[in-house]
């Protein structure tokens, strides 16, 4: 049993259909949510794989479905479809079994897009006819499992964009996911970065026990001091990226962890992932073709070393992930997330978080548009427990070497984060949508 947000089971024959209703609508949303995404694509663009970290949209699909079928229905004595799937389609469960290299993923010509296709469509409706079928012990028991299921298929819904922006962007046609229609009008310059105090103190953080589903990573809910420091009301945008690169920024050493500048220069970096820089046009590559970046956009696609360079050039640094979540707790979740353009978009929203107890001004685009490094790294919270089973290496295994983003992008499902809520990713990355929140301690 995971050690998730666990709702309290049916006492009431009411409360039993309302529950296997909620559950029953959430499946068939999200699921069809997938097949929604990788629809503009063929059986050939699903095939891809661009580099051992990406995944090929057929195989996202396939995973999804293979945790469903291993985690709810095997448990419950119904039969797996093809025994096979569980070598194919297991990604780091190693309780669970052996599993295919994931570097190999793309040489799958079989199971065909076809195929899981069929797959999907015959779990789904083993899913659907036991949560129909459960009694309220049974449902109580499954919920757990289920909801998280479906959180992990909307993380693997967010991949599936990510790594077939960066299949494309290896075709010398780079073609275009979906067409979007251009921005109307001229892309105006961002409002000046403003910097929103808050006099820090004794803070919690997490997500508070028994209000609904959280990741375990989320857990517990407990203290943290903060000292005085001041958020940024906004992301960085392109127009602080281009005096960045205009500057030398690089190509200066003082600006860069050593890490971070040995990174660079081995790769020969000058801008970040999926763009280039050529007179004083910024042109990026999205899910919608190749297009110029306007001054107002938040920066994105770029690793820890870039933010962390980027943030000091700026007379700033990186927040903290409790600093970040002081501002969020208690904002509006919302923003420019997957059901959107599928790009980031220049900061004209209102306020959506204060930081409590201040009464100060809030801070914008807290969530969706771009993921935002912290210079936390990825750790347990104290009291943290790895669950027993399989299940116990969705999150816990990976606390090491890896640094915690906030917030959410412009890919990641509608209410699919929250306040509480921690990605990570190891400090080279740049294929997510990474983007950059300033912040800067305050005197006392």
């Amino acid at each position: 049993m995971t050690n998730l947000a666990m709702r309290s089971p049916p006492t009431t024959g009411a409360d039993l259909a309302g529950e296997r209703d909620r559950l029953l609508a959430s499946y068939a949303e999200t699921r069809g949510r997938t097949e929604g995404l990788a629809a503009p694509l063929s059986a050939e663009d699903q095939q891809l794989q661009s580099m051992p970290d990406a995944s090929p949209t057929k195989w996202h699909r396939g995973h999804t479905t293979w945790f469903f079928e291993a985690f709810v229905l095997e448990p419950a004595g119904i039969d797996v479809v093809d025994s096979r799937y569980a070598y194919v389609f297991n990604s780091y469960y190693d309780a669970v079994g052996a599993r295919h290299p994931r570097s190999q993923r793309g040489l799958l010509s079989r199971p065909s897009a076809a195929q899981v296709s069929d797959y999907r469509r015959i779990v789904d409706d083993k899913v659907t006819r036991l949560l129909s079928a459960a009694d309220g012990d049974q449902l109580a028991s499954v919920l757990p499992i289920v909801e998280l299921g479906l959180a992990h298929e909307e993380q693997h819904q967010e991949l599936l964009l990510t790594d077939i922006l960066h299949a494309f962007s290896e075709s010398p046609l780079r073609p275009a996911y979906r067409a979007v229609a251009p921005p109307s009008g001229r892309p105006s310059a961002p409002d000046p970065l403003r910097f929103v105090p808050c006099a820090g103190g004794l803070r919690e953080i997490g997500a508070p026990a028994g209000r609904g589903f959280a990741f375990d990573n989320e857990r517990p809910r407990h203290k943290r001091w903060v000292e005085p420091f001041a958020l940024a009301d906004r992301l960085v945008s392109v127009r602080e990226l281009k005096a960045f690169i205009d500057e030398g920024g690089y190509r200066s050493p003082s600006l860069w962890l050593s890490d971070g500048f040995d990174f660079v220069r081995a790769r020969g970096l000058a801008s970040p992932l999926h763009s280039s820089y050529e007179d004083g046009r910024l042109n990026v590559f999205t899910l919608a073709g190749m297009r110029v970046a306007g001054d107002d956009e938040p920066v994105a696609h770029v690793s820890y070393y870039e933010a962390d360079a980027i943030a000091r050039f700026l007379a700033a640094r990186l927040p903290t992930e409790a600093e970040w979540e002081t501002f969020a707790e208690g904002a509006i979740v919302q923003g420019n997330f997957s059901d959107g353009v599928l790009r980031p978009q220049p900061c004209t929203g209102p306020c959506t978080g204060p930081c409590t107890g201040e009464g100060a001004s809030g801070v914008r685009q807290l969530f969706g548009d771009a993921w935002e490094w912290t210079q936390s790294s990825y750790e347990p919270y104290p009291g943290y427990q790895v669950s027993r089973g399989a299940l116990g290496e969705y999150n816990g295994k990976f606390m090491v070497n890896q640094m915690v983003l906030r917030g959410g992008s412009c890919l990641t499902p509608k209410g699919h984060v929250r306040a509480s809520y921690r990605n990570f990713w190891p400090t080279p990355t740049r294929f997510q949508m990474t983007g950059i929140r300033l912040a800067r301690g305050v005197p006392a």
